[in-house]
């Protein structure tokens, strides 16, 4: 019966060794926590450290990492992707200043590779250690005739949790507040249908094309990895008033920055005031691309934006200065209609 199945197309033998390479690494996300083992029906953990809350409220957040996967692909390397799931969750529940403590995730090949799946639960294993999370379940999809040969899929599910009353929400932001933007490492996982078209198919570059601003091949820069905030913006919660997060994912600046945005509010960003990262500039040179358009579809160097008081800026920036967090003043809060405008040359 295997034989035929795997004449069909679903090898469970490459299943079992894939979960033999990954195992160790997962278990290594664990603690006195999680209370079931890797291979169960359910993924158990233990929540009773809930009750050292006064009021939690879970938050939940699911994403994939877009047409990043196609890159990797190219490239031969999955590593960072496993990373870049992790993080971009992370970075997700932060905006509501939640804490991660367990993750899941969901690989889908038209034929599964133990390596490439490897490579990809140990990004994830890696960056779960990272965050102090839980690896604690997932499911690995065999699906040849509903993925093209050779493509596969990668996606993650994360849950934190915050006290009520700590909830970020952004509805005291007012006119007057600061922005303080924190630098990405480049398009971290948005934008790369645009990039992919321009870069590969107008240009006719290839992944290991070298590209000397930046001083390594093209795989390199566009694979670099989505960078995790929550280690050095959680603690400051403790100390200022961060009014209101928003993370620079798909829809930019335009897109993501009004969410956090009460009404009667707008913010203007000063055009310059943050270092441009090399493969932004490539993009929007090869592709003629718009200023609104490359703001409207790529992060553009920041990766996530903190609205703070005026007179608690600078001492925000000292704080995230110590843990070696570098960012950037990048504009104000004005007053509007939840919109985003841009001054300067």
């Amino acid at each position: 019966m295997s034989d035929q199945y795997k004449q069909a197309g679903v090898d469970i033998e490459e299943g079992s060794r894939a979960v033999n390479l990954i195992k160790e690494k997962v278990k290594a996300t664990f603690d006195q926590r999680v209370l079931s083992g890797i291979g169960s029906f359910g993924a158990m953990f233990d929540a009773s450290f809930l009750k050292n809350y006064r009021h939690p409220i879970l938050v939940q957040s699911i994403d994939g990492v877009g047409t990043k996967i196609k890159v990797a692909q190219m490239a031969g390397y999955y590593d960072s992707l496993g990373e870049d799931i992790v993080n971009h969750c992370c970075d997700d529940i932060l905006c509501q200043g939640a804490r991660g403590i367990t993750f899941l995730d969901y690989l889908a090949f038209d034929r599964l590779s133990a390596e490439t799946m490897a490579a990809m639960v140990g990004g994830m294993a890696k960056a779960c250690q990272e965050a102090g999370i839980a690896l604690i379940g997932g499911e690995t999809a065999e699906m040849p005739g509903v993925y093209l040969p050779g493509e596969s899929d990668i996606a993650g599910c994360i849950t934190g949790v915050v006290e009520r009353d700590r909830i970020i929400t952004g509805e005291n932001i007012q006119a007057g507040d600061v922005l303080l933007g924190l630098p990405s490492s480049g398009l971290h996982t948005n934008g790369f249908s645009l990039a992919r078209k321009i870069l590969f198919e107008k240009a006719g570059l290839k992944v290991d094309s070298y590209i000397g601003e930046a001083a390594c091949s093209l795989g390199e820069l566009l694979l670099r990895t989505h960078l995790n905030y929550a280690p050095t913006v959680l603690p400051l919660l403790d100390t200022f008033d961060i009014k209101g997060i928003a993370h620079l994912t798909g829809g930019g600046f335009y897109d993501n920055i009004p969410r956090v945005l009460p009404e009667g509010t707008a913010v203007e960003i000063t055009k310059g005031s943050w270092t441009e990262l090399p493969v932004f500039r490539l993009i929007q040179k090869m592709g003629e691309v718009s200023f609104e358009e490359m703001h409207h579809v790529f992060n553009m160097g920041i990766g996530l934006v903190l609205v703070v008081k005026e007179e608690e800026a600078d001492a925000v920036k000292a704080a995230l200065s110590a843990t070696g967090q570098v960012s950037f003043f990048i504009g104000r809060v004005r007053t509007g209609q939840r919109e985003v405008r841009f001054k300067g040359r």
